[in-house]
Protein backbone atom coordinates (compact mmCIF):
# COMPACT_ATOMS: atom_id res chain seq x y z
CA UNK A 1 0.00 0.00 0.00
CA UNK A 2 1.93 2.92 -1.03
CA UNK A 3 0.77 6.97 -0.30
CA UNK A 4 -0.66 7.53 -3.76
CA UNK A 5 -2.76 4.80 -3.46
CA UNK A 6 -3.95 6.24 0.59
CA UNK A 7 -4.74 8.90 -1.03
CA UNK A 8 -7.18 7.18 -3.64
CA UNK A 9 -8.80 5.50 -0.70
CA UNK A 10 -9.81 8.20 0.66
CA UNK A 11 -10.96 10.10 -2.85
CA UNK A 12 -12.92 6.84 -3.75
CA UNK A 13 -14.41 6.56 -0.11
CA UNK A 14 -15.31 10.51 0.17
CA UNK A 15 -16.55 10.80 -3.60
CA UNK A 16 -20.32 10.93 -2.84
CA UNK A 17 -20.14 12.99 0.78
CA UNK A 18 -17.61 15.63 -1.31
CA UNK A 19 -19.86 15.67 -4.44
CA UNK A 20 -23.03 16.82 -2.32
CA UNK A 21 -20.88 19.23 -0.38
CA UNK A 22 -20.25 20.89 -3.90
CA UNK A 23 -23.88 20.66 -5.31
CA UNK A 24 -25.21 22.21 -1.77
CA UNK A 25 -22.41 25.29 -1.92
CA UNK A 26 -23.07 25.41 -5.74
CA UNK A 27 -26.87 26.16 -5.35
CA UNK A 28 -26.23 28.26 -2.19
CA UNK A 29 -24.06 30.53 -4.20
CA UNK A 30 -26.29 30.54 -7.28
CA UNK A 31 -29.48 31.30 -5.21
CA UNK A 32 -27.65 34.39 -3.40
CA UNK A 33 -26.67 35.65 -6.54
CA UNK A 34 -30.60 35.21 -7.89
CA UNK A 35 -32.02 36.98 -4.98
CA UNK A 36 -33.16 40.56 -5.25
CA UNK A 37 -31.43 43.09 -2.83
CA UNK A 38 -32.95 45.65 0.04
CA UNK A 39 -34.43 48.59 -1.19
CA UNK A 40 -32.36 51.84 -1.60
CA UNK A 41 -33.16 54.29 0.80
CA UNK A 42 -32.81 57.01 -1.88
CA UNK A 43 -35.42 55.17 -3.93
CA UNK A 44 -34.85 51.88 -5.97
CA UNK A 45 -33.39 48.74 -5.28
CA UNK A 46 -29.37 47.72 -4.57
CA UNK A 47 -28.41 45.86 -6.91
CA UNK A 48 -28.35 41.74 -6.61
CA UNK A 49 -25.48 40.32 -4.47
CA UNK A 50 -22.04 39.81 -6.58
CA UNK A 51 -20.55 36.26 -6.98
CA UNK A 52 -17.52 36.85 -5.22
CA UNK A 53 -19.79 38.17 -2.05
CA UNK A 54 -22.11 35.18 -2.30
CA UNK A 55 -18.93 32.72 -2.34
CA UNK A 56 -17.45 34.43 0.59
CA UNK A 57 -20.98 34.57 2.78
CA UNK A 58 -21.85 30.54 1.95
CA UNK A 59 -18.20 30.45 2.98
CA UNK A 60 -18.26 31.13 6.46
CA UNK A 61 -21.95 30.73 7.03
CA UNK A 62 -21.66 27.20 5.67
CA UNK A 63 -19.37 26.51 8.36
CA UNK A 64 -20.57 27.63 11.26
CA UNK A 65 -18.72 30.85 11.51
CA UNK A 66 -21.07 33.85 11.18
CA UNK A 67 -19.74 37.43 10.40
CA UNK A 68 -23.43 39.14 9.82
CA UNK A 69 -24.87 39.98 6.57
CA UNK A 70 -22.39 41.38 4.08
CA UNK A 71 -21.71 43.93 2.06
CA UNK A 72 -24.81 45.29 3.81
CA UNK A 73 -28.65 43.96 5.36
CA UNK A 74 -30.40 42.00 3.35
CA UNK A 75 -33.52 41.73 1.74
CA UNK A 76 -36.22 38.93 3.32
CA UNK A 77 -35.72 37.31 0.14
CA UNK A 78 -31.91 36.98 1.02
CA UNK A 79 -32.80 35.69 4.10
CA UNK A 80 -35.25 33.51 3.35
CA UNK A 81 -32.66 31.83 1.22
CA UNK A 82 -29.72 32.41 3.72
CA UNK A 83 -32.30 30.29 5.96
CA UNK A 84 -32.46 27.71 3.63
CA UNK A 85 -28.93 27.29 2.70
CA UNK A 86 -27.67 27.00 6.31
CA UNK A 87 -30.28 23.92 7.09
CA UNK A 88 -28.90 22.55 3.93
CA UNK A 89 -25.33 22.79 4.90
CA UNK A 90 -26.35 20.85 8.18
CA UNK A 91 -27.33 18.14 6.41
CA UNK A 92 -24.80 18.52 4.15
CA UNK A 93 -21.89 18.53 6.59
CA UNK A 94 -23.67 15.52 9.06
CA UNK A 95 -23.47 12.98 6.30
CA UNK A 96 -20.21 14.26 5.39
CA UNK A 97 -18.73 13.74 8.73
CA UNK A 98 -21.11 10.52 9.16
CA UNK A 99 -19.06 9.28 6.22
CA UNK A 100 -15.80 10.77 7.56
CA UNK A 101 -16.05 8.58 10.91
CA UNK A 102 -16.83 5.53 9.21
CA UNK A 103 -13.97 5.28 6.82
CA UNK A 104 -11.55 6.13 10.41
CA UNK A 105 -13.13 3.12 11.67
CA UNK A 106 -12.94 0.80 8.60
CA UNK A 107 -10.30 -1.89 8.85
CA UNK A 108 -8.78 -1.64 5.25
CA UNK A 109 -8.22 2.52 5.79
CA UNK A 110 -6.81 1.67 8.81
CA UNK A 111 -4.38 -1.40 7.48
CA UNK A 112 -3.31 1.18 4.59
CA UNK A 113 -2.31 3.56 6.78
CA UNK A 114 -0.81 1.65 9.48
CA UNK A 115 1.32 0.57 5.69
CA UNK A 116 1.97 3.62 5.46
CA UNK A 117 3.06 4.55 8.30
CA UNK A 118 5.04 1.73 9.07
CA UNK A 119 6.99 1.96 5.54
CA UNK A 120 8.28 5.70 6.33
CA UNK A 121 9.52 4.44 9.50
CA UNK A 122 11.62 1.58 7.41
CA UNK A 123 12.63 4.40 5.32
CA UNK A 124 13.86 6.84 7.84
CA UNK A 125 16.02 4.44 9.41
CA UNK A 126 19.64 5.12 8.90
CA UNK A 127 21.27 2.13 10.73
CA UNK A 128 21.75 -1.57 10.20
CA UNK A 129 18.88 -3.57 11.25
CA UNK A 130 17.59 -7.12 10.90
CA UNK A 131 13.54 -8.23 9.90
CA UNK A 132 11.83 -10.07 12.40
CA UNK A 133 8.94 -12.27 10.33
CA UNK A 134 6.80 -13.64 13.56
CA UNK A 135 7.15 -12.28 16.91
CA UNK A 136 6.68 -15.39 19.02
CA UNK A 137 8.14 -16.48 21.58
CA UNK A 138 11.21 -16.78 19.56
CA UNK A 139 11.19 -13.54 18.08
CA UNK A 140 10.44 -11.70 21.58
CA UNK A 141 13.39 -13.24 22.88
CA UNK A 142 15.40 -12.61 19.54
CA UNK A 143 14.40 -8.98 19.40
CA UNK A 144 14.97 -8.45 23.23
CA UNK A 145 18.72 -10.13 22.60
CA UNK A 146 19.50 -7.49 19.41
CA UNK A 147 18.11 -4.64 21.41
CA UNK A 148 20.65 -5.54 24.46
CA UNK A 149 23.39 -5.93 21.93
CA UNK A 150 22.32 -2.58 20.23
CA UNK A 151 21.06 -3.42 16.99
CA UNK A 152 17.98 -2.30 15.39
CA UNK A 153 15.15 -4.46 14.28
CA UNK A 154 11.74 -4.27 12.41
CA UNK A 155 8.97 -6.66 12.90
CA UNK A 156 5.82 -8.69 10.89
CA UNK A 157 3.33 -10.15 12.87
CA UNK A 158 -0.32 -11.21 11.66
CA UNK A 159 -1.46 -11.22 15.36
CA UNK A 160 -2.99 -8.18 16.74
CA UNK A 161 -2.52 -8.96 20.05
CA UNK A 162 1.35 -10.01 19.78
CA UNK A 163 1.95 -6.25 17.76
CA UNK A 164 0.09 -4.91 21.38
CA UNK A 165 2.61 -6.78 22.95
CA UNK A 166 5.59 -5.46 21.31
CA UNK A 167 4.57 -1.93 21.89
CA UNK A 168 4.45 -2.39 25.39
CA UNK A 169 7.89 -3.50 25.77
CA UNK A 170 10.73 -1.27 26.86
CA UNK A 171 13.09 -1.50 24.08
CA UNK A 172 15.71 0.86 23.88
CA UNK A 173 14.88 1.75 20.43
CA UNK A 174 11.94 1.91 18.79
CA UNK A 175 10.78 -0.98 16.63
CA UNK A 176 8.83 -0.68 13.43
CA UNK A 177 6.44 -3.80 13.65
CA UNK A 178 3.52 -4.44 11.07
CA UNK A 179 0.35 -6.50 11.58
CA UNK A 180 0.52 -8.39 8.02
CA UNK A 181 1.19 -11.75 6.44
CA UNK A 182 4.62 -11.96 6.48
CA UNK A 183 4.46 -14.11 3.12
CA UNK A 184 3.66 -11.50 0.84
CA UNK A 185 6.51 -10.17 -1.14
CA UNK A 186 5.09 -6.84 -0.95
CA UNK A 187 4.98 -7.11 2.89
CA UNK A 188 9.00 -8.15 2.75
CA UNK A 189 10.07 -5.24 0.56
CA UNK A 190 7.54 -2.38 2.49
CA UNK A 191 9.63 -3.85 5.68
CA UNK A 192 12.78 -2.93 3.82
CA UNK A 193 13.81 -6.44 2.89
CA UNK A 194 15.96 -4.94 -0.30
CA UNK A 195 17.05 -1.81 1.86
CA UNK A 196 21.01 -1.32 1.78
CA UNK A 197 20.76 -1.14 5.60
CA UNK A 198 19.34 -4.50 6.14
CA UNK A 199 21.35 -7.08 7.45
CA UNK A 200 19.42 -9.95 7.47
CA UNK A 201 16.16 -11.66 7.78
CA UNK A 202 14.70 -14.25 10.36
CA UNK A 203 12.00 -16.82 9.66
CA UNK A 204 10.18 -17.10 12.85
CA UNK A 205 6.37 -17.92 12.25
CA UNK A 206 4.79 -20.54 13.52
CA UNK A 207 3.43 -21.92 10.18
CA UNK A 208 6.01 -23.64 7.52
CA UNK A 209 4.67 -22.77 4.66
CA UNK A 210 4.55 -18.88 6.07
CA UNK A 211 8.38 -19.52 6.69
CA UNK A 212 8.49 -21.01 3.28
CA UNK A 213 7.21 -17.99 1.63
CA UNK A 214 9.97 -14.93 3.33
CA UNK A 215 12.91 -18.06 1.98
CA UNK A 216 11.93 -17.90 -1.13
CA UNK A 217 11.29 -14.21 -1.56
CA UNK A 218 14.57 -13.48 0.09
CA UNK A 219 15.92 -15.74 -2.27
CA UNK A 220 14.76 -14.31 -5.25
CA UNK A 221 14.46 -10.35 -3.44
CA UNK A 222 17.67 -10.24 -1.38
CA UNK A 223 19.66 -13.27 -2.87
CA UNK A 224 23.23 -11.74 -0.60
CA UNK A 225 20.99 -11.18 2.44
CA UNK A 226 21.49 -13.88 5.15
CA UNK A 227 18.19 -15.66 5.59
CA UNK A 228 17.09 -18.13 8.56
CA UNK A 229 14.26 -19.93 8.50
CA UNK A 230 12.40 -22.16 10.67
CA UNK A 231 10.96 -25.19 9.92
CA UNK A 232 9.48 -28.47 11.89
CA UNK A 233 8.54 -30.60 9.20
CA UNK A 234 11.19 -32.74 7.13
CA UNK A 235 9.45 -32.21 3.51
CA UNK A 236 9.47 -27.92 4.28
CA UNK A 237 13.58 -27.95 5.06
CA UNK A 238 13.80 -30.08 1.71
CA UNK A 239 11.76 -27.18 -0.07
CA UNK A 240 13.78 -24.66 1.31
CA UNK A 241 17.12 -26.41 0.89
CA UNK A 242 16.35 -26.99 -2.69
CA UNK A 243 15.75 -23.29 -3.11
CA UNK A 244 18.97 -22.49 -1.70
CA UNK A 245 17.95 -21.26 1.74
CA UNK A 246 21.72 -21.63 3.62
CA UNK A 247 20.17 -21.19 7.53
CA UNK A 248 17.16 -23.66 8.24
CA UNK A 249 16.91 -24.39 11.69
CA UNK A 250 14.40 -27.43 12.54
CA UNK A 251 14.64 -26.97 16.67
CA UNK A 252 13.74 -30.45 17.05
CA UNK A 253 16.49 -31.79 14.98
CA UNK A 254 18.76 -29.12 16.85
CA UNK A 255 18.12 -30.48 20.41
CA UNK A 256 18.63 -34.03 19.11
CA UNK A 257 22.40 -33.05 17.96
CA UNK A 258 22.65 -31.21 21.34
CA UNK A 259 21.70 -34.18 23.02
CA UNK A 260 24.05 -36.43 20.98
CA UNK A 261 26.84 -34.02 22.03
CA UNK A 262 25.91 -34.59 25.56
CA UNK A 263 26.35 -38.05 25.60
CA UNK A 264 29.40 -37.73 23.28
CA UNK A 265 31.24 -34.96 24.69
CA UNK A 266 29.59 -33.22 27.66
CA UNK A 267 32.02 -30.61 27.80
CA UNK A 268 31.74 -29.48 24.41
CA UNK A 269 27.99 -29.57 25.09
CA UNK A 270 28.36 -27.11 27.99
CA UNK A 271 30.50 -24.79 26.03
CA UNK A 272 28.68 -24.39 23.36
CA UNK A 273 24.98 -23.59 25.58
CA UNK A 274 27.37 -21.09 27.47
CA UNK A 275 29.06 -19.62 24.19
CA UNK A 276 25.33 -19.64 22.54
CA UNK A 277 23.53 -17.95 25.77
CA UNK A 278 21.20 -15.40 25.32
CA UNK A 279 23.06 -11.89 26.95
CA UNK A 280 22.11 -11.55 30.28
CA UNK A 281 21.63 -14.94 31.30
CA UNK A 282 23.84 -17.46 33.05
CA UNK A 283 24.17 -21.07 31.95
CA UNK A 284 23.90 -23.81 34.61
CA UNK A 285 26.06 -27.16 34.03
CA UNK A 286 24.48 -29.89 32.97
CA UNK A 287 25.51 -33.41 34.52
CA UNK A 288 26.10 -35.93 32.09
CA UNK A 289 23.79 -37.62 30.59
CA UNK A 290 23.72 -41.52 32.02
CA UNK A 291 24.42 -44.71 29.44
CA UNK A 292 21.71 -47.33 29.83
CA UNK A 293 17.64 -47.64 28.93
CA UNK A 294 15.32 -44.70 28.17
CA UNK A 295 11.61 -44.38 28.06
CA UNK A 296 10.31 -42.50 25.56
CA UNK A 297 6.77 -40.38 26.25
CA UNK A 298 5.20 -38.59 23.11
CA UNK A 299 5.97 -40.45 19.53
CA UNK A 300 5.57 -37.72 17.35
CA UNK A 301 7.95 -34.89 15.49
CA UNK A 302 10.14 -34.56 18.82
CA UNK A 303 10.05 -37.62 20.15
CA UNK A 304 10.92 -39.78 16.27
CA UNK A 305 14.03 -37.09 15.95
CA UNK A 306 14.66 -37.77 19.62
CA UNK A 307 14.46 -41.63 19.46
CA UNK A 308 16.72 -41.81 16.23
CA UNK A 309 19.71 -39.55 18.31
CA UNK A 310 19.51 -42.26 21.37
CA UNK A 311 19.62 -45.23 19.44
CA UNK A 312 22.72 -43.61 17.19
CA UNK A 313 24.06 -43.13 20.66
CA UNK A 314 23.91 -46.97 20.74
CA UNK A 315 21.21 -46.91 24.24
CA UNK A 316 17.82 -48.88 24.16
CA UNK A 317 14.88 -46.99 23.80
CA UNK A 318 11.21 -48.09 25.05
CA UNK A 319 8.16 -45.55 23.29
CA UNK A 320 4.99 -44.42 25.39
CA UNK A 321 2.38 -42.95 22.80
CA UNK A 322 -1.29 -42.76 22.86
CA UNK A 323 -1.79 -43.89 19.13
CA UNK A 324 -1.13 -47.13 18.02
CA UNK A 325 2.62 -48.88 17.61
CA UNK A 326 3.76 -47.02 14.31
CA UNK A 327 7.28 -47.97 14.56
CA UNK A 328 7.07 -51.91 14.74
CA UNK A 329 11.87 -52.04 15.36
CA UNK A 330 11.21 -50.15 18.78
CA UNK A 331 9.95 -51.55 21.98
CA UNK A 332 6.51 -50.17 22.59
CA UNK A 333 3.86 -49.42 24.94
CA UNK A 334 0.36 -47.79 24.41
CA UNK A 335 -1.06 -45.41 26.81
CA UNK A 336 -0.47 -42.19 28.65
CA UNK A 337 2.84 -41.54 29.97
CA UNK A 338 1.37 -39.35 32.42
CA UNK A 339 0.18 -42.37 34.64
CA UNK A 340 2.14 -44.60 36.84
CA UNK A 341 0.84 -48.19 35.65
CA UNK A 342 2.18 -47.31 31.96
CA UNK A 343 5.29 -46.01 32.95
CA UNK A 344 5.71 -49.43 35.29
CA UNK A 345 5.04 -51.56 32.05
CA UNK A 346 7.59 -49.77 30.03
CA UNK A 347 10.09 -50.72 32.64
CA UNK A 348 10.76 -46.94 34.19
CA UNK A 349 12.03 -48.84 38.01
CA UNK A 350 15.20 -50.05 35.61
CA UNK A 351 15.12 -47.02 33.35
CA UNK A 352 18.28 -44.01 33.24
CA UNK A 353 16.80 -41.77 31.63
CA UNK A 354 13.22 -40.29 30.23
CA UNK A 355 11.80 -38.17 27.74
CA UNK A 356 8.84 -36.05 27.73
CA UNK A 357 8.09 -34.99 24.21
CA UNK A 358 4.66 -34.12 23.73
CA UNK A 359 3.24 -30.93 23.00
CA UNK A 360 2.03 -30.68 26.24
CA UNK A 361 3.96 -28.74 28.42
CA UNK A 362 1.21 -29.98 31.40
CA UNK A 363 1.53 -33.44 30.44
CA UNK A 364 5.21 -33.30 30.70
CA UNK A 365 5.24 -32.03 33.58
CA UNK A 366 3.17 -34.98 35.05
CA UNK A 367 4.97 -37.16 33.40
CA UNK A 368 8.35 -36.72 34.49
CA UNK A 369 6.81 -35.66 38.13
CA UNK A 370 5.66 -39.15 38.26
CA UNK A 371 8.25 -41.09 36.89
CA UNK A 372 10.94 -39.76 39.43
CA UNK A 373 8.66 -40.67 42.41
CA UNK A 374 9.20 -44.45 40.75
CA UNK A 375 12.78 -43.95 39.90
CA UNK A 376 14.57 -41.12 41.97
CA UNK A 377 17.45 -41.34 40.54
CA UNK A 378 16.30 -40.55 36.41
CA UNK A 379 17.95 -38.43 34.32
CA UNK A 380 14.99 -36.24 33.20
CA UNK A 381 14.86 -34.65 29.44
CA UNK A 382 11.87 -31.98 29.29
CA UNK A 383 10.18 -30.31 26.65
CA UNK A 384 8.83 -27.42 27.03
CA UNK A 385 6.63 -25.56 24.52
CA UNK A 386 5.97 -22.57 25.74
CA UNK A 387 8.51 -19.81 27.25
CA UNK A 388 5.46 -18.87 29.57
CA UNK A 389 5.79 -22.01 31.59
CA UNK A 390 9.24 -21.47 32.34
CA UNK A 391 8.60 -20.62 36.32
CA UNK A 392 6.75 -24.28 36.58
CA UNK A 393 10.02 -25.61 34.43
CA UNK A 394 12.68 -24.49 37.03
CA UNK A 395 10.44 -25.07 39.75
CA UNK A 396 11.10 -28.98 38.84
CA UNK A 397 14.47 -28.65 37.93
CA UNK A 398 14.63 -31.43 34.84
CA UNK A 399 18.27 -32.31 33.67
CA UNK A 400 17.57 -30.91 30.20
CA UNK A 401 14.97 -28.50 28.92
CA UNK A 402 13.90 -28.53 25.49
CA UNK A 403 12.74 -24.88 24.52
CA UNK A 404 11.94 -24.09 20.85
CA UNK A 405 12.42 -20.93 21.01
CA UNK A 406 15.10 -20.28 22.70
CA UNK A 407 16.86 -22.90 20.50
CA UNK A 408 16.04 -20.93 17.54
CA UNK A 409 17.12 -17.80 19.18
CA UNK A 410 20.32 -19.35 20.33
CA UNK A 411 20.98 -20.29 16.51
CA UNK A 412 19.94 -17.15 14.62
CA UNK A 413 21.91 -14.75 17.24
CA UNK A 414 24.92 -16.95 16.68
CA UNK A 415 24.63 -16.75 12.79
CA UNK A 416 23.83 -13.35 12.19
CA UNK A 417 25.44 -11.03 15.28
CA UNK A 418 28.97 -12.82 14.97
CA UNK A 419 29.57 -15.29 12.02
CA UNK A 420 32.50 -16.12 12.86
CA UNK A 421 31.30 -18.18 16.05
CA UNK A 422 30.07 -20.60 13.52
CA UNK A 423 33.30 -22.28 12.53
CA UNK A 424 34.42 -22.28 15.91
CA UNK A 425 31.37 -24.19 16.75
CA UNK A 426 31.95 -26.84 14.35
CA UNK A 427 35.30 -26.92 15.70
CA UNK A 428 33.45 -27.53 18.80
CA UNK A 429 31.60 -30.47 17.91
CA UNK A 430 33.96 -32.09 16.56
CA UNK A 431 36.72 -31.84 19.14
CA UNK A 432 37.58 -34.36 21.75
CA UNK A 433 35.95 -34.45 25.25
CA UNK A 434 39.65 -33.17 26.81
CA UNK A 435 40.23 -30.25 24.69
CA UNK A 436 36.45 -28.70 24.77
CA UNK A 437 36.76 -29.87 29.06
CA UNK A 438 40.15 -27.55 29.72
CA UNK A 439 38.98 -24.59 27.64
CA UNK A 440 35.49 -24.68 29.68
CA UNK A 441 37.34 -24.76 32.57
CA UNK A 442 39.27 -21.65 31.26
CA UNK A 443 36.85 -19.47 30.21
CA UNK A 444 34.60 -20.06 32.68
CA UNK A 445 37.18 -19.66 35.90
CA UNK A 446 37.95 -16.60 34.20
CA UNK A 447 34.71 -15.16 32.83
CA UNK A 448 32.16 -17.30 35.46
CA UNK A 449 28.87 -19.07 34.15
CA UNK A 450 27.10 -15.38 33.08
CA UNK A 451 26.91 -15.90 29.09
CA UNK A 452 29.98 -13.57 27.83
CA UNK A 453 29.60 -10.83 25.35
CA UNK A 454 30.84 -12.98 21.86
CA UNK A 455 32.15 -10.80 18.99
CA UNK A 456 34.41 -10.56 15.90
CA UNK A 457 36.33 -7.73 14.30
CA UNK A 458 37.94 -7.69 11.02
CA UNK A 459 41.36 -5.73 10.62
CA UNK A 460 40.35 -3.08 7.76
CA UNK A 461 39.69 0.08 7.02
CA UNK A 462 35.96 0.29 8.06
CA UNK A 463 36.19 -2.15 11.07
CA UNK A 464 39.69 -1.42 12.84
CA UNK A 465 40.60 2.17 11.25
CA UNK A 466 43.24 3.26 13.79
CA UNK A 467 45.46 -0.25 13.29
CA UNK A 468 45.13 0.18 9.41
CA UNK A 469 46.17 3.43 8.94
CA UNK A 470 49.36 2.39 11.35
CA UNK A 471 49.83 -0.85 9.70
CA UNK A 472 49.68 1.19 5.99
CA UNK A 473 51.81 4.08 6.98
CA UNK A 474 54.32 2.83 9.47
CA UNK A 475 54.31 -0.82 8.31
CA UNK A 476 54.23 -1.68 11.76
CA UNK A 477 53.99 -4.87 13.14
CA UNK A 478 51.31 -5.21 15.82
CA UNK A 479 51.10 -8.79 18.39
CA UNK A 480 47.38 -9.54 19.32
CA UNK A 481 48.55 -9.31 23.15
CA UNK A 482 49.51 -5.79 22.44
CA UNK A 483 46.27 -4.90 21.13
CA UNK A 484 44.36 -6.42 24.04
CA UNK A 485 45.56 -4.30 26.41
CA UNK A 486 42.69 -1.99 28.33
CA UNK A 487 43.49 2.22 27.49
CA UNK A 488 43.96 2.96 30.98
CA UNK A 489 47.30 3.91 33.08
CA UNK A 490 48.57 0.42 33.80
CA UNK A 491 47.53 -0.95 30.44
CA UNK A 492 46.44 -4.31 32.25
CA UNK A 493 45.38 -7.16 29.80
CA UNK A 494 41.92 -6.78 28.39
CA UNK A 495 39.23 -9.44 29.96
CA UNK A 496 38.63 -11.42 26.93
CA UNK A 497 39.82 -14.25 24.98
CA UNK A 498 40.64 -14.77 21.49
CA UNK A 499 39.32 -18.17 20.08
CA UNK A 500 39.58 -18.05 16.25
CA UNK A 501 41.72 -16.42 13.79
CA UNK A 502 40.88 -16.45 10.09
CA UNK A 503 43.40 -15.42 7.64
CA UNK A 504 42.73 -16.02 3.48
CA UNK A 505 45.13 -18.71 2.11
CA UNK A 506 45.69 -20.11 6.01
CA UNK A 507 43.38 -22.56 7.62
CA UNK A 508 41.55 -21.24 10.42
CA UNK A 509 43.65 -21.07 13.81
CA UNK A 510 41.90 -21.62 16.57
CA UNK A 511 42.85 -19.70 19.90
CA UNK A 512 45.99 -17.89 18.87
CA UNK A 513 48.56 -17.41 20.53
CA UNK A 514 49.09 -13.61 22.02
CA UNK A 515 52.72 -13.46 20.13
CA UNK A 516 50.90 -13.85 16.86
CA UNK A 517 51.57 -11.03 14.58
CA UNK A 518 48.54 -10.20 13.07
CA UNK A 519 47.75 -8.52 9.18
CA UNK A 520 45.33 -6.55 7.44
CA UNK A 521 42.27 -8.58 6.39
CA UNK A 522 42.37 -11.25 9.29
CA UNK A 523 39.61 -11.89 11.28
CA UNK A 524 39.21 -12.27 15.29
CA UNK A 525 36.47 -13.78 17.13
CA UNK A 526 36.99 -13.00 21.03
CA UNK A 527 34.86 -13.68 24.15
CA UNK A 528 34.76 -11.62 26.81
CA UNK A 529 33.36 -8.77 28.34
CA UNK A 530 31.26 -6.17 27.43
CA UNK A 531 33.85 -2.99 28.91
CA UNK A 532 36.65 -5.46 26.82
CA UNK A 533 34.37 -5.15 24.21
CA UNK A 534 33.95 -1.39 24.05
CA UNK A 535 37.85 -0.81 25.14
CA UNK A 536 38.81 -2.96 22.08
CA UNK A 537 36.85 -1.34 19.93
CA UNK A 538 37.95 2.02 21.04
CA UNK A 539 41.37 0.48 20.29
CA UNK A 540 40.61 -0.18 17.05
CA UNK A 541 38.87 3.07 15.82
CA UNK A 542 41.06 5.83 17.91
CA UNK A 543 44.59 6.64 17.15
CA UNK A 544 45.41 8.48 20.20
CA UNK A 545 44.03 5.08 22.22
CA UNK A 546 46.05 3.11 20.04
CA UNK A 547 49.52 4.56 20.67
CA UNK A 548 48.72 4.62 24.39
CA UNK A 549 47.62 1.26 24.59
CA UNK A 550 51.07 0.24 22.30
CA UNK A 551 53.21 2.59 23.80
CA UNK A 552 51.98 4.09 27.34
CA UNK A 553 52.25 7.63 26.15
CA UNK A 554 49.32 9.98 26.12
CA UNK A 555 49.98 11.75 22.85
CA UNK A 556 47.91 15.17 22.77
CA UNK A 557 44.73 15.68 20.37
CA UNK A 558 44.42 18.30 18.01
CA UNK A 559 46.46 19.83 15.81
CA UNK A 560 47.80 22.65 17.63
CA UNK A 561 48.38 20.56 20.78
CA UNK A 562 50.02 18.44 18.27
CA UNK A 563 52.32 21.07 16.79
CA UNK A 564 53.44 22.44 20.00
CA UNK A 565 54.06 18.77 21.11
CA UNK A 566 56.29 18.38 18.22
CA UNK A 567 58.32 21.62 18.79
CA UNK A 568 58.63 20.45 22.52
CA UNK A 569 60.69 17.32 21.59
CA UNK A 570 62.36 18.87 18.45
CA UNK A 571 64.03 21.23 21.77
CA UNK A 572 64.25 18.77 24.06
CA UNK A 573 66.52 16.65 20.99
CA UNK A 574 68.63 19.81 20.39
CA UNK A 575 69.49 20.63 23.36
Amino acid sequence: MTHTSTIFLVLRRLRTPLLVLITLFAISVLGLTLMPGPPDPNGGQLPRMSFFHAVYFISYTATTIGFGEIPYAFSEQQRLWTVVCIYMSVVGWAYTLGSVFAMLQDKNFLNALAVQRFARQVRRLREHFFLVCGYGEAGHLICQALDELGYRAVVIEKDEVKIGDLELQSYQADVPALCADAGQPDTLIFAGLTSKYCRGVMALTNDDSTNLAVAIAARLLAPALPALCRAEHADTVANMASFGTRHIINPFEKFAEYMALALHSPAAYNLLLWLTGLPGTTVARHREPPKGKWVLCGYGAFGKVMTRALENAGLPVTIIDRAAPLAPDHTWYKGDGTGADALAAAGISDAVGIVAATASDVNNLSTVVTAKQLNPALFTVLRQNHVANRTLFDAFESDFAMVPAEIVAHECLAILTTPLLTPFLDRVRSADDAWAGALLEELTGRFGWDVPCVWSVSINLLQSPAVYRVMMRHEARLSLSALLRAPVTDRPPLACTPLLLLREGDPPRYLPDGELEIRLGDQLLFAGTEEARRDLGMTLFNGHTLQFVLTGRDLPGGLIWEWLAQRREARSRSS
